[in-house]
């Protein structure tokens, strides 16, 4: 159960630990580096446009979580960005995020669990369609429904799950949020890991909307853990056609 509840906490979304929390005690760090870029953005129409330049954001991040007890689990995330497009060039802090999962019932295969959390926005971007610096601090409330499953056959894998999230975001100098994750994991032994993640959000008002899909393989190597992937803009209205790389190192304790 522990390398299931592992894969959840990698989202492109702020901090989320997922249904499945640490145990009490037990900790894991991990640190994220993504190469985001866009020549395109989807208008407020949702139709593909050219961008007057490309735009490139880095971040190099850090999320950490610790099992206060058996079903609360403490979190924290934060990242230092750099970035540049036709209008703005920029390097800074970006949002640092605190919050708790607490584990509300649980089964053999099933798990359901909340999340509140606070950040405290930076420099860099706090939103990916916002400006760099927009955005004072948010309050993030966020559910979490996860299901488990052992593999039926030859070709299928040894245990697989997934995960919904939704996620109510309140935000102070942007518009409020709402947001909903999807995650589905796939185990091939003990060393491998496939995921296919989709992440969605509309901001108030008529503004953002955005969807990303994002593909990754996971290695384990004893209590570390190497994950490369790819995130692929899909559809939205007022946000960049963003795709690129996302690399993370995992460690457990």
């Amino acid at each position: 159960m522990r390398i299931i509840g592992v894969a959840f906490i990698l989202a492109a979304t702020p901090v989320e630990a997922g249904p499945w929390v640490q145990d009490a005690g037990r900790s894991q760090v991990i640190t994220k580096y993504e190469y985001i870029e866009a020549s395109e953005s989807f208008d407020d129409r949702g139709d593909r446009v050219a961008l007057p330049g490309r735009r490139i954001d880095r971040s190099l991040g850090v999320f950490a979580e610790y099992g206060l007890t058996d079903r609360v689990t403490l979190q924290i995330k934060g990242d230092w960005q750099h970035g540049e497009d036709p209008a703005f060039s920029y390097e800074g802090r970006g949002p640092v995020e605190v919050g708790a999962t607490v584990q509300v019932w649980r089964n053999a295969q099933t798990a359901v669990s909340v999340y509140g959390g606070y950040a405290d926005g930076g420099e860099g971007r706090n939103a990916g369609y916002a400006a760099p610096g927009v955005g004072k601090s948010d309050w993030e409330v966020r559910t979490s429904l996860g299901h488990s499953f052992s593999g039926t056959g030859r070709w299928s894998p040894d245990r697989s799950f997934v995960d919904l999230q939704v996620a109510r975001r309140m935000r102070d100098g942007l518009p409020d949020e709402a947001r909903a994750d999807f995650t589905f994991g796939a185990h091939f032994g003990d060393k491998w890991l496939m995921l296919g993640q989709a992440f969605g959000g509309i901001a108030d008002g008529d503004n953002a909307r955005w969807l990303l899909l994002e593909t990754s393989i996971v290695r384990h190597l004893g209590a570390w853990s190497l994950q490369g992937g790819w995130r692929q803009s899909v559809a939205g209205r007022k946000t960049p056609v963003a795709n690129g790389p996302v690399v993370a190192l995992w460690r457990r304790f």
